[in-house]
């Protein structure tokens, strides 16, 4: 882990790692990935402007973030399915970010359940994110566990109604599990470690009652069980019934963010879903402003997407945003070392993003501000 000097050094060791099909899971966008790239490539439009003259010698990382006090201004976002790519990936994931003293997010599609993760990683903050299901009755209940369990914010996702088509998963015919073909044995052949972890793992989807009914993809296990019927009324009921804070997570539209706030949601996540379903929309960095002024403080703005350097995290903040939440870069780390890999994620973005606030001469997040960012002339 320690031959990680970035994110980026962590995605090749997690290619290395995974057989093919399962890296691209992770990797890949819906149709063209305009969106998956424009996530990361958008934050090149701005330009950090540094300060001099100011005292930089002790800096202050930490962020309350929905009344918890994290030790950076970054949370682990929900992915489906880390059980998938290191066994118990989903409690090797909370592990590490309790152990930075960071929020970790559950996934609805995880393959750990919402009480093996709590029960393996009883420590630190976490949240539970969940998605709109056909079965309200088995959505309520998977709110009831939540709470029983101690997952102290909920994560509401708005944004797959369907799956998106994400072409690479279609060309791999990828499943969970995965099932073998005669094209992919020798990508399997050349990947022991990944298969020994497989075959020892209870591979399936965690907090639902068909989770072992054999192969199916993530698009069918979608299709049969989320409800695209779901509307602005059931978000208030969830509001009204879910007793804590809440994060509304797959917004871009400043209306949107408005709408939310009115429900008393105290967050809002701008997120395009990594560029995995709906592609040419806005990357995630060009929507925060507007949602951020549509909001104008009266919720927490978490950036989810394309965050690949602390110094994405300072433009964020710089922008609007409360803190940023990490997708790729954990299941990256994750695939790569396990809990050992998140951790040495989370430590990279650490070790850049005070490097960063040392340079530009802001000894605490709160210094961060909109005159700390410049639009690059030219665009991106």
């Amino acid at each position: 882990m320690q031959r990680a000097h970035a994110v980026a050094d962590l995605r090749a060791q997690a290619a290395r790692r995974l057989p093919k099909a399962v890296f691209d899971f992770i990797d890949g966008g819906a149709e063209d990935e305009r969106t998956l790239r424009d996530n990361v490539a958008a934050f090149d439009a701005w330009m950090l402007m540094p300060r001099v003259g100011v005292d930089v010698g002790t800096r202050d990382l930490t962020r309350s973030i929905l009344g918890y006090r994290s030790s950076l201004p970054l949370m682990m976002a929900p992915t489906g399915l880390a059980g998938f790519f290191w066994p118990d990936g989903e409690v090797a994931g909370a592990r590490a970010a309790a152990r930075a003293g960071i929020p970790y997010c559950l996934s609805t599609n995880s393959v750990g359940s919402i009480e093996q993760v709590a029960d393996g990683a009883p420590d630190g903050e976490r949240w539970f994110q969940l998605y709109f299901l056909r079965d309200r009755d088995w959505m309520q209940a998977l709110l009831s566990r939540a709470a029983a369990a101690r997952y102290r914010v909920l994560c509401l996702t708005v944004d797959l109604a369907v799956q998106g088509r994400r072409e690479r998963d279609l060309r791999n015919a990828f499943t969970m599990p995965l099932k073998p073909r005669l094209s992919t044995a020798l990508d399997l052949a050349r990947r022991p470690a990944w298969l020994a972890g497989a075959a020892r793992s209870r591979l399936g989807f965690g907090n639902f009652q068909v989770a072992r009914r054999g192969f199916t993809s993530v698009a069918q296990h979608v299709a049969s069980l989320f409800d695209p019927s779901a509307n602005w009324d059931d978000i208030a009921r969830i509001r009204d019934t879910w007793r804590g804070p809440m994060a509304l997570k797959g917004l871009l539209h400043p209306a949107d963010a408005e709408r939310a706030v009115a429900l008393g949601i105290e967050a809002v996540m701008v997120s395009n879903h990594g560029g995995r379903q709906l592609d040419d929309v806005p990357a995630a960095i060009e929507a925060l402003p507007d949602v951020a002024g549509a909001v104008a403080g009266r919720a927490e703005v978490i950036l989810d997407g394309g965050v690949r350097r602390g110094t994405d995290v300072i433009k964020a903040l710089a922008l609007g945003a409360t803190a940023c939440s990490l997708g790729r870069p954990f299941l990256w780390g994750l695939s790569a070392g396990g809990s050992e890999g998140v951790s040495r994620a989370i430590e990279i973005f650490r070790g850049e993003l005070d490097n960063a606030m040392t340079l530009l001469g802001t000894p605490s997040l709160d210094a961060i501000t909109r005159d700390h960012v410049r639009a690059r002339r030219g665009g991106w």
